[in-house]
């Protein structure tokens, strides 16, 4: 992944009081800095340099709406392989800009998310394309957990517990850019040591 993937920066964020006494430290990792600016290029990279040489010739289709969309294309080029990006119509014209200029090729299907599945589906069954699913597969999620390992070499003192896993670094970052006002209510939270729900 060296020279694909940019080993991103983690710095600590004083965004919020704390509370008098308290030991809490947050720290954020910049994944907007990846050359997709979001850490789904990991994943998608580790993915495709996964297959086989036949498997890559005969080219690789994902079914996304955006940040995973352009990870699986620009990771495709850097491997020479041909990308076809299953999208919804009504994603941002930004992300399928983007997409595109990396050289995918864009599919262009209704808003529902099993709906670009099944067409990803149809397609691969097509024409012989080796699906890139968004998650639950051991290589996204490995590349995806290079970002831990690059976190434990910086910051060795994290506190790891048996049975439980602390992971923010989507969440805060994305109330952060798009809703300042829960990005403060959920630090705020995780400061006070209280149990996080998240409504999907």
């Amino acid at each position: 992944m060296r020279g694909i993937i940019v080993r991103t920066p983690l710095l600590e964020a004083h965004l919020v009081d704390a509370g008098a006494g308290s030991t809490r430290r947050l720290f954020l990792k910049l994944e907007n800095l990846q050359p997709i600016g979001a850490f789904k290029l990991r994943g998608a990279y580790n993915k495709i340099a996964s297959l086989s040489e036949e498997e890559r010739r005969r080219g690789v289709i994902a079914y996304s709406s955006g940040n995973h969309a352009q990870g699986v294309a620009y990771a495709a080029r850097a491997l020479k392989a041909k990308a076809v990006i299953v999208m919804p119509r009504n994603a941002p014209a930004i992300k399928l800009r983007a997409t595109a200029s990396m050289g995918a090729e864009i599919v262009a299907v209704g808003p529902g998310s099993g709906e670009r599945q099944l067409k990803a589906e149809e397609l691969a069954a097509q024409h012989g394309y080796v699906i890139i699913p968004p998650y639950n597969d051991e290589q996204i999620i490995a590349g995806q957990g290079t970002m831990g390992l690059e976190i434990l070499e910086e910051l060795p003192e994290v506190e790891r517990r048996p049975g439980q896993v602390t992971f923010v670094e989507p969440f805060v970052l994305k109330s952060f850019v798009l809703a300042p006002q829960p990005f403060t209510s959920l630090t705020a939270t995780w400061f006070r040591n209280e149990n996080i729900s998240w409504d999907h």
